[in-house]
């Protein structure tokens, strides 16, 4: 996409990368935050690839999904193509083929064979630091090896459901055969070394104009996501899941689960004053 991912290079220093994050796509305006309207990621593509011709920009980005909502296959997929992008979808296994708004085998088959990169997102969305040791192990040795025994390829990658980690799921991490996770802490990467890779995680609030700001070398906007997330991470340690979950459904407009069978994510955004 923009040459080389970062996280397939050999650990030298590369341009910054962003990786954005998305969840759904749909045709027509929603007030669900993690719901992006089809024609808005259409501008987002497009901004994207006039900074891939733009040889000074000095700032790449990536497209990346979780989830896997069947609006990757039938919304997403066409839109990269169009472009000759790739992306990296994050799959919550357990949903695949069995949840009505969610992608099946054959739909992951052809984003693979197509060349886009499939990675896990845990087997029922759990979040991971909820987790007893038997259950992280499903979560994420389980989810890797059905993906691995449906598709036949090497899964190697994940993202953290809600974005939640410490060092003993990152560390479980590495045990289950992950090389790199995904997490939702909004930051430029500009090395392939380490474990953890960084999103930001787009909502439908986020203008056109914010994100091309957001995308020029030293953007100030990306300094304030970072010191919001911050103060999120404090509030979290004070308050417990249950009650911060809670308070963040309501900015975030989060939907019942069984609207048309689709909401769901409780992952930690970010959003942008």
């Amino acid at each position: 996409m923009f040459g080389k991912s970062i996280s397939e290079t050999d650990g030298r220093q590369v341009s910054p990368c962003l990786y954005l994050l998305y969840h759904e796509l749909r045709s027509v305006h929603t007030k669900y935050s993690y719901a992006i309207e089809t024609a808005a990621f259409e501008t987002h593509a497009n901004l994207i690839a006039r900074l891939r011709k733009d040889k000074n920009s000095g700032v790449s980005a990536e497209f990346t999904f979780d989830d896997g909502h069947a609006s990757d296959f039938t919304f997403a997929w066409p839109i990269l193509s169009a472009r000759n992008f790739s992306a990296r979808f994050f799959i919550t296994v357990g949903w695949t083929g069995q949840r009505p708004g969610y992608m099946g085998w054959s739909e992951l088959r052809s984003l693979h064979d197509a060349g886009h990169t499939l990675g896990t997102h845990g087997w029922s969305h759990a979040l991971l630091t909820h987790c007893s040791p038997k259950e992280l192990d499903h979560e994420l040795r389980g989810s890797r090896n059905l993906m691995e025994d449906k598709l036949g390829v090497p899964i190697t990658t994940m993202s953290l459901p809600g974005g939640r980690y410490n060092k003993r799921v990152l560390a479980a991490c590495q045990k289950a055969g992950y090389t790199k996770v995904y997490t939702s802490v909004p930051r430029m990467e500009t090395t392939s070394s380490g474990l953890i890779v960084g999103r930001l995680n787009i909502c439908s609030h986020m203008t056109l104009d914010w994100i091309e700001r957001l995308l020029q070398p030293g953007s100030r906007e990306l300094s304030t996501l970072r010191r919001h997330y911050r103060m999120k991470t404090a509030a979290k340690s004070i308050l417990r899941d249950w009650l911060y979950d809670k308070l963040w459904t309501g900015i975030t407009r989060k939907e019942p689960d069984d609207e048309i069978g689709i909401a769901v994510p409780d992952e930690d955004s970010t959003n942008h004053q």
